[in-house]
Parts: structure tokens; C-alpha cells; sequence
């Protein structure tokens, strides 16, 4: 089984139907905290160390062979809790992070959140370093757009991702920090590669849960 620790309930169905269009078979259990997100906005992604400590203990106690943390601002803080928790923890930005520095060295990242911007282009400048690749990253924030979510707007918080997408020049890759803006690459008019997480992040979870390890693309901190 592997569990999920979300920061929002919006990511539920969509890591669900990734789930029965590629892993058929894998049990997927859910733990949703969106005060881990409210906290790590306002204190900083160490403040939640604990708290995410207790949440990933939980999940293994309720029979987690691998969890998947999907929001991009405590990943990292997830991630290092891994080594205390007995099971691979996994951040759902890793694999993109790291296709994206396959694609080229100029890449750029957007995210709603400015808690995210941070800890994504680490995350990128840790995965050209490990592949010994060089890299420039750039970080913008989609002004307005997260106060459309916080709304319930999802059509237009979605619109103003792809309209970010849409404006970048001169860049080889585009990321989208956030989980929950994957399905801005549907409408997004761009030449360049756009990457989002849930896909290959859920991937990676999903081998973790069946091998009982995190493979070579994925990596615990200390």
C-alpha cells in the first residue's frame, strides 16, 4: 500500500485517477493536512518537522510500504524525516525535477505559492548536480492565482497558469511547481516542454510501494 500525504483534498481524485489509468492494483491510502501547508506559509517548512514526523508514523502504522508527500513546500521536509519513519518517503517534485534537467539547462519554474518557489529550484539545482548537468533555473510566481484556488475557482486558477506558461521566452523547460497545476498543461500554447509532478511522481511511489525501496532516482536527506 501506498500512502499519500496531501496538504490540499483537490489532489484525492486526481492522484486516484492517475492511479487507475497506470498502477491498476495499487492501494492507495490518503492522509489529508492542509494546516501543514498554512503552517510551513507562515513559519517556515521546518516548523511542520514534527508534525509531518507524526503524520508519515501513522501511515506506516496503518500499513504504508512507501509514502508519497505531494506538496511541493514540506517535501523536503518529508523527505528527511524518512531515514526515522522505517519506509521510503518520497516527494512528488523529485522526478520532474529531474526530467526537467534532462531537457536543458535553462529552466523555468512556476508556482502559485511563493512557499514553493524555494524549495522546487533547490530540488532542481540538487538533481543537475547529482547528474552532473548544468543549470540556470528561474522562479515566477502566477500572481492571483492561488487566491483563485483558495476561492474554488479552479477553472480560473488553471487559466492564469496556462496564461504564465504561455508569456515565458527564452527558457528550455518549464515546471509547474505545484501539484495542482498539472492540468494547466492541457490549455497551455507553449513550444517548450511543460512538466508537472503527479504522473512520475506517483510512478516513483508506486515502485517504491512494490519494491519496498525508493530506486536510484530517489533520494532520503539527511
Amino acid at each position: 500500500m501506498l500512502a499519500l500525504l496531501h496538504t490540499s483534498p483537490v489532489h484525492v481524485p486526481v492522484f486516484d485517477a492517475l492511479r487507475d489509468a497506470a498502477h491498476p492494483g495499487l492501494e492507495l491510502r490518503h492522509h489529508v493536512d492542509a494546516g501543514l501547508l498554512e503552517r510551513a506559509r507562515r513559519d517556515g517548512p521546518e516548523a511542520v518537522a514534527a508534525s509531518v514526523v507524526a503524520a508519515l508514523t501513522r501511515a506506516v502504522a496503518e500499513g504504508a510500504r512507501a509514502v508519497l508527500c505531494t506538496c511541493s513546500t514540506i517535501g523536503g521536509v518529508a523527505e528527511a524525516a524518512a531515514a526515522g519513519v522505517g519506509v521510503p518517503v518520497l516527494r512528488v517534485d523529485r522526478p520532474m525535477a529531474a526530467a526537467a534537467v534532462a531537457v536543458g539547462p535553462r529552466v523555468l519554474v512556476l508556482a502559485a505559492l511563493e512557499s514553493t518557489l524555494a524549495p522546487t529550484a533547490a530540488l532542481i539545482e540538487e538533481e543537475a548536480r547529482r547528474a552532473e548537468r548544468p543549470v540556470e533555473v528561474r522562479t515566477r510566481l502566477v500572481e492571483g492565482a492561488w487566491s483563485r484556488f483558495e476561492a474554488g475557482d479552479g477553472e480560473g486558477y488553471l487559466r492564469r497558469i496556462a496564461e504564465a506558461a504561455d508569456s515565458v521566452t527564452g527558457v528550455d523547460v518549464i515546471v509547474l511547481a505545484q501539484a495542482s497545476m498539472a492540468p494547466a498543461r492541457e490549455s497551455a500554447n507553449v513550444r517548450v516542454p511543460v512538466l508537472a509532478s503527479p504522473a512520475p511522481g506517483l510512478a516513483a511511489g508506486a515502485a517504491a510501494a512494490r519494491l519496498g525501496h525508493s530506486g536510484p532516482a530517489v533520494h532520503t536527506a539527511g
